[in-house]
């Protein structure tokens, strides 16, 4: 089953759950979905779905940060609870252990010798880890790995 119709099948589940918050959050990530796709005229692939759902869990993210700088702590709990339903569609996310194996793996395999080949390194990295670990956290080990 594809991602998109995973999450249409969501959006009814939730429907006659009568789960507000849920059918909030997945309506608003297939409106997401549909404007990209009416916007570029193209059918969204389960990666491009992901991409998605990863921007869609950063807002989140950064919304709960401003939220509780704000001291809105009312918010941060609407935020909280959004960002756990978001993160339910993203792949099994990977342990730093296997996150630094797959960075190693990649500096080897591009033959990297020093920050200036970060960028062929991370383009390596991207397609196997995104939705599955924190990219800046990724970043900073390869940072790491390259000095």
């Amino acid at each position: 089953m594809s991602l998109k119709a995973r999450l249409k099948e969501e959006q009814i589940l939730a429907m006659r759950a009568k789960n507000k918050v849920r059918l909030g959050t997945v309506r608003m990530l297939l409106a997401a979905i549909k404007q990209i796709e009416i916007d570029n005229k193209v059918e969204l692939n389960n990666d491009e779905v992901t991409a998605v759902i990863i921007k869609s869990v950063k807002q989140r993210k950064d919304s709960i940060t401003q939220f509780e700088k704000a001291n809105r702590l009312d918010l941060v709990e609407v935020e909280k609870t959004e960002l756990a339903i978001l993160q339910e569609f993203l792949p099994q996310a990977l342990t730093t252990d296997e996150v630094k194996a797959l960075v190693e793996q990649a500096v080897a395999s591009s033959d990297a010798n020093g920050m200036q080949d970060m960028g062929k390194v991370m383009a390596v990295l991207k397609k196997d880890i995104q939705g599955r670990a924190d990219m800046g956290e990724v970043s900073a080990l390869v940072r790491a790995s390259l000095a």
